[in-house]
């Protein structure tokens, strides 16, 4: 494992849990720069952290990868706390948060919140975004999601590489639930980051390493395993947006489960699409008993609780 010590001077790496993304935040003289908010209801301690990182400055800019609840999700307290921030989203999406569709932002077919936030500007594959005096060059990583971006710094051969690849893996493949073919666009995204060769990557979860070629390998193995059996990826995403749910909650009555996974969308068609021959309620008790079988959940009086 490395440390944030072994990045350049000025940049901060804050590895977070899995509730909310991990933060990267660049000073110089000049400005300050961070990459990802977090989830919403993990606002408060990411003030906490920018702050104790900037020493009394104000955060000046602020860049989005990509726009799911847990990498935005603190966008809107940050321009609360800091009035002047201005805030950098894809152009792919830049006048849909504008209008703030929550479905196509993905909160509603997620069964997700994040307050609504302003964005200020743009930016594009191909583009240099200069955060505090670096250069950052933007390429496009779709797969867990089409309009995500990976941040490629040429000179420390540093890339941030959201959830397109972690130590272990790479997020959900959400365009798979709506019927689009995406498992190809991840591995697509994989030989991508292979090409560019970077020295460490800064990945979205978990923590960021240095051993490129192992992490590929990993990935690999798992986007090819989910193109041949698309039925286990909607199983594994179903039980994340149950799981990510209860991170955030904690303890959730079994009847309150039922009842808020009947609103989601997700998880609607993920029953329609693979188990058409099971009601609704029995799959997700299917679901919930795959989590308990994991280690990642307990049921104790008709409540669960995260573990």
């Amino acid at each position: 494992m490395i440390s944030s010590n072994e990045l350049p001077r000025g940049m901060h790496f804050l590895e977070r849990g899995w509730l909310s993304s991990n933060n990267l935040i660049l000073t110089s003289p000049a400005e300050t720069c961070m990459v990802d908010s977090g989830f919403w209801s993990h606002s408060a301690q990411t003030i906490q952290l920018v702050e104790s990182v900037l020493n009394g400055r104000a955060l000046d800019t602020l860049i989005n990868t990509h726009l799911h609840s847990d990498h935005c999700g603190g966008n809107a307290e940050l321009q609360r706390v800091w009035p002047s921030l201005r805030i950098g989203v894809g152009a792919s999406q830049f006048e849909t948060v504008n209008n703030w569709d929550s479905s196509q932002l993905s909160y509603d077919v997620t069964g997700q919140y994040c307050p609504r936030f302003v964005p200020n500007f743009s930016y594009l594959p191909g583009q240099t975004l200069n955060l505090s005096g670096v250069n950052w060059t933007v390429y496009l990583g779709a797969g867990h999601d089409p309009h995500s971006s990976l941040l490629f710094q040429e000179e420390e051969r540093l890339l941030i590489t959201a959830d397109a690849l972690w130590q272990n893996g790479f997020g959900v493949v959400f365009p798979e639930l709506e019927g689009a073919s995406a498992f190809e666009d991840v591995l697509a995204t994989l030989d991508l980051i292979e090409s560019l060769n970077p020295r460490i990557c800064l990945p979205g979860h978990g923590p960021m390493f240095d051993d490129i070629k192992s992490a590929l390998k990993v990935a690999r193995s798992r986007g090819e395993f989910f193109m041949a059996n698309p039925t286990k990826h909607a199983v594994h995403a179903a039980k994340v947006l149950i799981k990510y749910r209860l991170l955030e909650l904690q303890a959730w009555d079994i009847n309150e489960v039922q009842l808020w996974a009947n609103q989601v969308p997700y998880l609607i068609r993920i029953k329609e699409d693979h188990f058409p021959n099971i009601n609704f309620q029995s799959m997700i008790q299917n679901l919930l008993a795959g989590l308990v079988d994991s280690k990642v959940a307990k049921i104790e009086a008709n409540i669960l609780y995260n573990l």
